[in-house]
């Protein structure tokens, strides 16, 4: 063994370095980008490539005979890492030069070519109703939309042979015996106001409700109310009239006439439809040889919403006095006040998502 020649094994034999190592530099070359040297990497200088086999034959070798392997292995391995790393800056650099062409940001062009949005015209009339009625020393109130029978119908003074409760109306979750709808009017956030609050209570309630009508250009099964609710001591029909008079002007404008028109509703007694002078031809069309009004149709007067003094029997539901406390209670559709204002024409317009009916309302608070 002392006279052991390592160029006798094989892998350790120059010519044999010799040609893993030109392999490998052929190869590290040869890669055209950063996944080929990774192959190349694995295959010439990783743990089972030919250089690194080689490596492992040295410490068989006798000690006298490895100085010289160690060194013609070592010298190989040090030439294939060197090129490796020298070709990764060379690919890196390509890939960095590609990247800022290929994804580069041309800053002078135009950054408005999206359309922008804008914020639904029946979002921002209810914040405006809201901020109204807020001003007039009101709170906002809000109720769930899966509502029980007692609240949206019982509380209400709405009978249970009353139509509004058939499924003609009324969308009745699960079997009709079930007890939970969803609710036909914002009139039962009232009911949880006067549970809930300390009297007097002011609030107007704002949301979404839901009715078993067809979509066409007046209606929708699902469309938005705001409901007021007062309860005091001493209130009258002069405060409902003033109340819905100072909303009416911060909807359509000072100068709006109102009127009350005798009607029936189960849970206001007396109850009153309120109509609006009209705001286009102000009355004018109603007169014989004017030119007609396609908005109130020639009558003078817009339907706008109901009202009345709460029925006692709603308030002995809610456990207040009648004989000491008095109140009133009004309800207007959001959808039907935004068609007065801006002369929408067609309610499922505003429900189909168009930008191009939302966008000329802007960003209007």
């Amino acid at each position: 063994m002392s006279n052991y020649d390592p160029v006798e094994v094989t892998p350790l034999h120059a010519d044999e370095v010799a040609r893993m190592l030109t392999e490998a530099l052929e190869a590290v070359a040869a890669a055209r980008d950063l996944d080929a040297l990774k192959q190349a990497r694995l295959a010439h200088a990783g743990d089972r490539s030919p250089i690194a086999l080689a490596n492992r034959e040295i410490g068989a070798l006798p000690p006298a005979a490895r100085a010289e392997a160690g060194k013609r292995v070592g010298g190989a391995r040090k030439a294939i890492a060197e090129a490796l790393s020298a070709r990764q800056a060379e690919l890196e650099a390509q890939r960095d030069a590609r990247v800022l062409i290929e994804e580069a940001v041309d800053v002078t062009l135009p950054w408005d070519r999206r359309p922008a949005g804008a914020r639904h015209p029946l979002t921002t009339l209810q914040e405006r109703i809201a901020d109204a009625f807020v001003a007039m020393g009101y709170e906002v109130a809000e109720g769930p939309e899966l509502e029980g029978e007692w609240f949206n119908f019982d509380a209400l003074n709405i009978a249970p042979d009353h139509p509004a409760r058939s499924e003609h109306d009324t969308f009745f979750v699960g079997s009709r015996d079930s007890g939970m709808v969803l609710r036909t009017q914002t009139s039962p956030v009232q009911v949880r106001a006067m549970l809930s609050r300390p009297l007097p209570c002011y609030v107007i309630s704002p949301g979404k409700v839901f009715r078993t009508d067809e979509l066409d250009a007046t209606h929708t099964p699902v469309f938005h109310q705001v409901e007021g609710l007062a309860v005091d001591k001493g209130l009258t029909m002069a405060h409902l009239k003033g109340t819905l008079d100072a909303f009416a002007a911060s909807m359509f404008g000072e100068g709006i006439t109102t009127r009350f028109r005798p009607n029936y509703f189960p849970f206001t007694e007396p109850s009153a439809e309120m109509d609006l002078r009209c705001f286009v031809c102000r009355g004018a069309s109603a007169v014989p040889g004017n030119p007609p009004c396609r908005t109130c149709k020639s009558e003078g007067w817009i339907e706008w919403g109901g009202c009345g003094m709460i029925n006692p029997r709603v308030l002995v539901s809610c456990g207040i006095d009648p004989r000491e406390y008095s109140g009133f209670a009004f309800g207007m559709g959001i959808e039907r006040t935004l068609m007065f204002r801006h002369n929408a024409e067609d309610m499922r317009d505003m429900v189909e998502g168009d930008v191009r009916f939302t966008l000329p309302f802007g960003m209007e608070v």
